[in-house]
């Protein structure tokens, strides 16, 4: 699997983040440390232990990452749970942070499946 195909396996804008990062080894870099990162395990601890202002930070966080990265998939999930958590828990956040779930796990999934073809 090429760059470009992780990317559009896991619902990325390989385009967008060309554009943006100077090389393509500069963006595997990145794509492959993301796969790496623990934030995911902190928003859904800080969830359910019910410190939301954590779990705002750690969405927010994966937000932003996704928006450097170009992972347009996980940014839309995590953006709509960054908005829910702003000022603390609201009923639309479980099916919010299920769906951020989703999306981790197939943009991690396929991230370990490139990075098993290099």
């Amino acid at each position: 699997m090429t760059l470009q195909e992780c990317y559009e396996k896991l619902g990325g804008d390989y385009g967008a983040v060309s554009s943006r990062l100077p090389s393509e080894k500069f963006i595997q870099k990145y794509v492959l440390k993301f796969a790496e990162d623990k934030t995911m395990e902190l928003l859904e601890s800080s969830f359910e232990g019910g410190n939301f202002d954590e779990a705002f930070r750690a969405a927010h966080t994966i937000k932003g990452m996704c928006q450097n990265l170009s992972f347009a998939r996980l940014e839309k999930s995590s953006s709509a749970l960054t908005e829910a958590l702003r000022g603390g828990r609201s009923p639309e956040a479980p099916e919010l942070l299920q769906r951020v779930r989703e999306d981790y796990e197939l943009t991690a999934n396929t991230i370990k499946e490139y990075k098993s073809g290099l």
